[in-house]
């Protein structure tokens, strides 16, 4: 019986020993594999219209079309930005009507926002597909709209980093200030961090250090943009320039909507044009399907040509 345990232990131990081995040998495969970085716009890209439209803004007892054009007026008068203003204008209207804005309150709003069709499963369907073709697959949000209402999405732990606007808290949890305003233009400036594996909005050193293009994590030709109008062009541009890929998506029957991706398509801003379906078998999903494909020969024949140098082949 003695000997039956003993024997037993060793099995067990054996086993453990098997599996950790097998994940150590997983990780450096792992390691090795090329990323890919998918990078979303949130409002109009992954759901329809500003994500302050599903609840905020009726709660604090506003119609859509003013509480923007309040916002364009208060930044046309002191030729401020656009994202600033709506964030203030936000807390006075909030404060108005008595309701706190707190992040779990943003979160709750957040709650309400109606994603496009298939979004829900895409980013494990997608990030799945990359890994049996021997890519690793990470998604990214870079947007205008609010990083507390973001999160309060079902699809908020899909991404490895949401670069968002966002507000400062005081020691109570109430918004003071804007920490930090992601407009149109500065969105550019994540492509950079997410090049070189930065995940936070704070740093300013790292992204301004001189680094080789072989110890960057993601090079800007395993990078795609999703996007659906005119504010997205900065990163769909530099994207597009940088040798990535570009995808101008639009609402599903809104002919408005979808000629503004025809626009930008048509002046070579992006690559692609697609409705904002990510349903299985659906254009848009083809496409990636396909982008990746193609990223993942790129990466192989370019291994392949580094190791013709080395042998000194020709």
């Amino acid at each position: 019986m003695y000997t039956l345990k003993i024997f037993g232990k060793c099995t067990i131990l054996f086993v453990i020993l098997h599996i950790t081995l097998y994940l150590k040998d997983l990780m450096r495969n792992r390691s090795k594999l090329p990323i890919v970085a998918l990078i979303y716009d949130f409002d109009g890209t992954l759901a329809a219209g500003n994500m302050q439209e599903y609840s905020f803004i009726e709660s604090v007892g506003e119609k859509k079309e003013d509480f923007w054009g309040q916002t364009s007026v208060m930044a046309e008068a002191q030729d401020s930005d656009n994202v600033l203003v709506y964030m203030l204008l936000m807390l006075e209207k909030a404060k108005e009507m008595g309701i706190p804005i707190r992040k779990e309150s943003l979160r709750k709003f957040g709650e309400d926002v109606k994603l496009f069709n298939g979004v829900k499963e895409w980013f494990r369907r997608i990030s799945d597909f990359g890994m049996d073709h021997g890519v690793i697959v990470e998604h990214y949000i870079n947007s205008s709209g609010m990083k507390e209402m973001i999160e309060g999405t079902p699809i908020a732990d899909e991404f490895k980093t949401i670069f968002a606007s966002s507000y400062y808290y005081d020691a109570n949890g109430d918004a003071q200030w804007p920490a930090a305003a992601v407009n149109y233009t500065n969105k550019t400036q994540f492509l950079y961090k997410i090049n070189k594996g930065i995940f936070t909005i704070r740093d300013s050193v790292k992204i301004n250090e001189s680094m080789p293009d072989s110890k960057k994590r993601v090079p800007f030709t395993n990078m795609v943009y999703f996007g659906d109008g005119e504010t997205d062009v900065p990163c769909m541009k530099l994207i597009k320039q940088m040798g990535g890929n570009t995808i101008a998506v639009y609402e599903p029957k809104n002919e408005r909507k979808r000629e503004v991706a025809k626009k930008i398509l048509n002046q070579d801003r992006c690559d692609y044009v697609c409705p904002a379906d990510y349903s299985p078998g659906k254009n848009l999903d083809t496409l990636v399907k396909g982008i990746i494909c193609k990223i993942k020969a790129d990466d192989d024949l370019k291994k392949l040509k580094m190791e013709f140098k080395k042998k000194g082949y020709r």
